[in-house]
Formats: C-alpha cells, structure tokens, sequence
C-alpha cells in the first residue's frame, strides 16, 4: 500500500533546531497532539516541507519538543502519523484536507485500514475520496466485513480497476447485504441467462443494478429482450440497465407510434432500420426528438400522458381479473365449487 517506501523517524532535535516558535507555542501543541486532537488541527499547524534537513522525514506537524507525545487513544494513531501515512499512500495535502474536513471524529486507526483496504482493490487516492465522502458510512464497517466483501468482489472479477466505475455508482456495495448481492447475481446468471463475464461487465457498467427490486430488473430485460428484439450482448455494450424502466418505455412506443422501430421478427430482421439504441437511450431528450423521433417536444409531452393513462387502465383491467382468480380458489379450497 504504501509503495515499498520506509518510513523514517522524524529527528525532532532536528525539527527543534530550525523551529523559530517560541517555547510556550511549542508546549501548547504537545498538549493537542498529546490530548487527541483533530487530524485537521495537526495538518493545520504546518506544511508538509516546512524542515529541510537531510536524513529527516518531513512531518506536517512543527514546532514539538524532542519528546514524542503519546498515542490518542486506544486502538487510534497519532494523527502526524495517520496524515504522513496518507502522504506515502499518494494522497496529496490536499486530498488530507478535503478527508479531514468531510469526515471529522474518525477514528484514525479505521480510517487507514479502510483506505488501505480500497487502494488494494486499485483505487486511485481521487476515487477513494470521492467515494468516503459519498458514503462516510464506510467507515462503521468492520475491517473483516470489508475484506470478505473485496474478496467476494475480486472472485466477481471486480478487481484491478473494474471497482471505481462500481463504487462511484454504487459506494453502497460494501454495507448493503450479502443476501441481495447475491440474489441480483443469480437472476442475472439464471433468469436472464447472461454469462458470468456478462454479468461482470453489467455490474461494472451499470452498478445500480445490484439496488433494483428484482422483479422489475427481470421485467426491465424482458422488455428489451422480447419487446425490443435487444440481445444479450447489445444490453451489456450499450448499458440498457442502467436507464430506467420509465424511459425506456416512453422513448421505444414513441418511436413505434411514429413508425421508426420495429421489434425484428425470429430472424432478427426487420422492415425498416431502427435507430441504434445509444441514439434512443444516451441521449438527451432535446436530442432524441431533433434527431432519433423528428418529432416536437409538445407532441412528445402529450404522447407521455397518453401512454401513462393507458398503462393505468391496463392496470385497473388486471385487477379484478386477479382478484377473481384468487376467490375461485378460496372457493375451490373450501370445498364450495365441486
């Protein structure tokens, strides 16, 4: 993690010698060093190369006395140690700061660890900010349960890199359970039939697949499966999950009304050529309707009505007939029919 670097110890008669604070201000942040204080109050006092001198590892923290001052707590560094471990891990001053001042109150020892845990994965120090930040959470978990969840991930094929696209999307998918990680992989592997490499590259692509109610990621391939004439691979390269079932719908009957797509038969062929799905899905809607439907964004917005008014009377129209389903078979189980 920390590159093959050896850390150093800091000579503090050397730092003494080219400190110019007075004694009194030198006894003061012994006492904040000493009594726990902040990360941020220790990366504050000084910059990282204040201290020149050669066989000395440059430390943020001035102006202390020869005597090192004692652990913050148990089971927690000092936080000159945890800042200069975050220096030789590839974070700058400034990702320290941005960390310090996001997540203030963490413990030292738990922050390392996590950090350490991410860079392994390979994360990059930008990445692994942006994502403590979305998620400070992360740092309640367990040691253990992280590295179980990274291995399971790694065993995924997740790891070298696949991870930061996943994390960015979905930072959840180190606190969320490991029953419903599994549930998402196994309808991807047996319901939608896609490979396990497939599967790898949906949850790299389009992590907020792995939050999705079940039932409606099942409807979601079906739809583009069935309806659309999508195969499995085209679903993997253009990232369809990732859209929304709402959107998908609007867009794909709008183009049908107008007579733009056509669902291909078992051939795969069609009468027309429909639009390719990145023209359909990746792009504004200002830019489907200029340049996929040719149509007006007024049309299109009482196209939008209609469509979620039919869906509603669809909806209305199942009902009793589910209802009426389920009293024949109260019935039936009574002994009333029969």
């Amino acid at each position: 993690v920390l590159g093959g670097q050896r850390l150093v110890p800091l000579s503090w008669a050397c730092v003494a010698r080219r400190t110019s604070y007075p004694p009194e201000r030198g006894r003061t942040k012994q006492t904040t060093a000493s009594h726990g204080g902040s990360l941020e109050e220790a990366f504050r006092v000084g910059p990282r190369n204040s201290v020149q001198q050669p066989g000395c590892r440059t430390n943020p923290v001035q102006g202390l006395p020869e005597k090192q001052s004692t652990p913050v707590d148990s089971g927690s560094l000092e936080p000159e140690k945890v800042i200069s471990s975050l220096l030789d891990m590839g974070f700058s001053d400034a990702h320290v700061k941005d960390l310090l001042s996001t997540l203030p109150g963490a413990n030292l020892q738990q922050l390392l660890d996590i950090i350490s845990e991410l860079i392994l994965l390979g994360l990059n120090p930008e990445p692994v900010c942006v994502v403590l930040k979305k998620s400070p959470q992360l740092l309640k978990l367990p040691v253990v349960q992280m590295k179980k969840r990274s291995n399971y991930l790694r065993k995924l094929g997740l790891g070298e890199g696949k991870l930061r696209r996943m994390l960015h999307g979905c930072p959840e998918v180190f606190t969320m359970r490991q029953q419903d990680i599994d549930d998402t992989v196994k309808l991807l592997k047996e319901k939608c039939l896609f490979t396990a490499q497939q599967v790898t590259e949906i949850l790299h692509r389009c992590p907020s697949v792995l939050q999705e109610n079940p039932s409606e990621l099942e409807y979601k391939f079906q739809y583009a499966y069935f309806r659309m004439g999508v195969k499995h691979l085209d679903i993997v390269r253009t990232d369809f999950l990732q859209y929304s079932v709402n959107k998908i719908k609007q867009r794909h009957s709008y183009l049908e009304r107008l007579g733009r797509y056509q669902t291909p038969d078992k051939k795969g062929q069609t009468q027309i050529t429909n639009p390719l799905l990145k023209d359909i899905l990746r792009v504004s809607e200002s830019e489907f309707l200029a340049k996929t439907a040719c149509s007006s964004a007024e049309e299109f917005e009482v196209f939008k009505k209609l469509l979620a008014r039919e869906e509603e009377e669809q909806e209305e129209e199942e009902e009793p007939e589910s209802s009426t389903s389920e009293d024949k078979e109260e019935q039936l189980d009574e002994g009333w029919i029969g």
